[in-house]
């Protein structure tokens, strides 16, 4: 009997089984290309050129965002003489050197004039400026914002209003409906409701241009289109002439009630331009992204954003027009060409969190610049007492080991050089990056600097011997009579007798007199 003849697949089958090779090919490629990306360097740029979305803009003042990248992060200028200096990196794919800028600035004060782009596309930011809702900009304080990062001392940007960024003429941003991916690394104790904390895609001539012609990250508690729920701050796209949480504007994610007060923030939209766009967020210290939104384009406000018309510029603490009365903090962010994949933006949040935000500063218990401490009372009635914020407010309370994390957070504080005289110190909240103690109308509190003299003079305190013989009084640098004095539970800048109440003469050695002890927070 004859061997029958082997049988055939039909030429459709053997090519849909080759299409579908290709494809599990194709995907595994991709997945491997960001595996090793993420094993070589494990830095976001890295990340994504590997996913096939590279980085058309690269900003941080804090690290590198490519691991071969050596150059300069940002530009400063004091005020003294003028002079401007970049200030780089203490080795390639590495951390700032803020040693440089603490050495170039000292005995005066600095600004950040230009923030530099990493990316091959050198779409670098500087000063604002006048636009069609704001006058020009002003660069943001150099020293505002310390903060510690892989466990180098570092600074951020912190915006208040009138300061802002900008970039009209870059390279490689998308333009007219071209897909692109965005993030930034932010803070959610430094917001507020006005218009508007935005990093990316904006107008090329500062004006209002309409609907569809912004595709920026948004960052604060500013509800535009209503409902919003909790209490924010609520990461949004600014599309132009909205803030949107979904394709009507208003939330439809009642469990989307903000980040709260995060300290470090992962905010990322992503968009393709014509029908469809994305929002996520998640703790830059720890854990994943969440998405809040993904859906189509809005079809609202007369429409416009399907597809949208996005001109190419970037925008960095403002509006599209120079809408510059809002606040934030920003750290490092990106943008993309295309869109990138889900596993790219989780591969570059594990990378945020490896980073180190917000990590100890390895010196505790002390005065030296960068040491965290807590502050006890040494009155006898309340020597378990420590100096904490509340409610924006310096007050005493109890602390223990097992006192919420919160209320151990509040009581932290890291020492910084003082910010209006280097010989004295300010102290920065542990949990509040870029916000210090500060009086007002000899009252205490926690706010964060504008980089003023005022503010400057207001927060710097200068250590002498406890007036009671023991632990350490501040006086004020600019009421050198007055000393950090609790009273009733308050803290206060007190004389030794006064026309205050909270200068009573009773017990004031012991109130001034401070134990300088080892941190509460980790």
């Amino acid at each position: 009997m004859s061997t029958p003849p082997p049988r055939r697949r039909p030429r459709g089958a053997r090519s849909a089984v080759l299409a579908v090779l290709s494809a599990f090919v194709t995907v595994l490629a991709l997945a491997v290309g960001i595996a090793q990306a993420q094993a070589a360097s494990s830095l976001p740029c890295d990340v994504y050129g590997a996913a096939g979305t590279p980085c058309v803009a690269a900003h941080s003042l804090v690290r590198a965002l490519y691991a071969s990248y050596g150059g300069p992060l940002y530009q400063v200028r004091r005020a003294s003489d003028g002079a401007t200096r970049d200030i780089g990196l203490l080795s390639a794919g590495g951390y700032a050197d803020a040693a440089a800028q603490d050495s170039f600035c000292t005995g005066t004060t600095c600004i950040i004039t230009e923030i530099y782009d990493q990316s091959p596309r050198h779409n670098d930011l500087t000063v604002e400026g006048a636009g069609g809702a704001g006058a020009a900009d002003v660069g943001a304080p150099a020293d505002a914002l310390p903060v510690t990062v892989g466990g180098h001392q570092v600074y951020g940007l912190e915006i208040s209003a009138g300061m802002g960024y900008r970039d009209d003429s870059t390279s490689g941003v998308a333009v007219n409906g071209q897909p692109e991916g965005m993030y930034m690394v932010t803070s959610g104790t430094h917001v507020n409701g006005r218009c508007c904390f935005d990093y990316g895609n904006a107008e090329t001539n500062n004006l209002d241009t309409g609907n569809g012609h912004m595709d920026a990250i948004n960052f604060g508690t500013e509800c535009w289109f209503s409902p919003c729920y909790g209490q924010g701050p609520w990461v949004q796209a600014d599309l132009e002439n909205g803030l949107f949480q979904s394709d009507s504007g208003y939330s439809k994610n009642t469990s989307n009630t903000g980040t709260g007060p995060l300290p470090f923030v992962t905010a990322l939209l992503k968009n393709n331009g014509r029908n469809h766009f994305a929002l996520k967020q998640g703790n830059a210290r720890s854990g994943g992204l969440t998405t809040t939104y993904s859906g189509p384009e809005p079809d609202i406000n007369g429409g416009g954003y399907s597809p949208m018309q996005q001109e190419g510029a970037i925008v960095l603490g403002t509006g599209g027009d120079n809408s510059n009365g809002s606040i934030g903090s920003f750290f490092e962010g990106v943008m993309t060409a295309g869109i990138p994949s889900d596993a790219a933006d989780d591969a570059v949040q594990a990378d945020i969190v490896a980073a180190g935000y917000g990590g100890p500063t390895g010196s505790t218990g002390t005065l030296a610049p960068g040491s965290e401490i807590s502050l006890r009372a040494t009155t006898p009635c309340c020597t378990g007492d420590y100096l904490r914020h509340q409610d924006d407010a310096a007050v005493i309370s109890p602390i223990t080991s097992g006192s919420s994390t919160v209320d151990r957070n509040d009581a932290t504080w890291i020492v910084r050089r003082g910010l209006a005289d280097a010989s004295c110190v300010s102290f920065e909240s542990r949990n509040y990056p870029g916000d210090y103690l500060r009086h007002s109308d000899f009252r205490l509190y926690r706010q964060p600097t504008d980089g003023t003299p005022l503010f400057r003079a207001d927060a710097t305190f200068c250590p002498t011997a406890g007036k009671s013989g023991t632990g350490t009084s501040f006086a004020s640098y600019n009421y050198p009579s007055r000393y950090l004095r609790h009273y009733d539970y308050d803290v206060y800048l007190a004389s030794d007798g006064g026309s205050h109440t909270f200068d009573s003469s009773t017990l004031w050695t012991d109130d001034v007199s401070w134990a300088v002890s080892a941190p509460w927070a980790p």
